[in-house]
């Protein structure tokens, strides 16, 4: 799964590594929509995210909610259990079909976050490209009316099964688009859900890198470069070498 991540970077970097431009528009009411710098991203929060209108060649950058309410959906609680789609049913799960087939999305973000149990505890790990670089995740939107109230657009990360890199620490990880992919990813008019499908593969593991960091991460309220500072952790007893 992917339930914590990392975007730092500014407007203009944003803009210009997606060729897009910010609507302005706010997800639901409320929200604080502003590019700022987050090193500790967790459901529910205003998240942004990259669309492709189908009448224009430049890419819209927006804000919603992540935690995908589908537009058929009675209450807004169900989005707390739609932060994460599998990859391997997105495209028949029902919360998720609808905007499989023409609403996709991608969110941008520099870093993510996943825990691996030790012992009693478990010991969080940042993920980053290992070059540092600024990614995607394969995401997809809805848009649900509040009876009474503001419509509210909101997202969801589709996950695969892990990599080399991954595998030790969970047995899911978000999607990495790879760039080739986007302009297809985003186009509402392709709808071949084997190609669609075939995009969502584990990205190359010898591509990323990771290092532990502190429980400092654990606690959403800290938003700071402590969450994804270098971190040496304790061996439970079972894990430390016998010779």
């Amino acid at each position: 799964m992917c339930g914590r991540f990392r975007q730092t970077r500014s407007q203009k970097q944003l803009e210009d590594a997606f060729n897009g431009r910010f609507d302005g528009e706010e997800p639901h009411e409320g929200a604080a929509a502003e590019v700022a710098p987050h090193y500790n991203i967790a459901p529910s929060q205003t998240i942004v995210t990259v669309r492709q209108a189908p009448s224009q060649r430049m890419r819209r950058l927006s804000f919603m909610r992540w935690g995908l309410i589908p537009h058929w959906a009675k209450e807004l609680k169900i989005g707390y259990k739609n932060i994460n789609a599998r990859a391997e049913t997105a495209a028949t799960t029902p919360s998720f079909r609808d905007a499989f087939r023409s609403q996709r999305c991608l969110i941008p973000a520099d870093g993510f976050y996943e825990w691996q149990n030790n012992g009693n505890a478990k010991q969080p790990y940042i993920f980053e490209m290992a070059k540092d670089e600024l990614f995607a995740f394969a995401g997809l939107w809805d848009r649900w009316s509040r009876p009474g109230g503001n419509a509210i657009e909101s997202c969801t990360i589709l996950t695969t099964k892990p990599n080399q890199l991954l595998s030790g620490i969970h047995d899911r990880m978000p999607v990495i688009l790879e760039p080739a992919n986007y302009d297809l990813w985003l186009d509402p008019a392709f709808k071949n859900a084997e190609d669609l499908t075939a995009m969502l593969e584990p990205f190359p593991a010898q591509r990323m890198r990771r290092h532990a960091v502190s429980t400092h991460v654990n606690d959403p309220k800290n938003d700071d470069p402590e969450c994804a500072k270098p971190f040496e952790p304790q061996l439970h007893p079972s894990q430390e070498p016998l010779f």
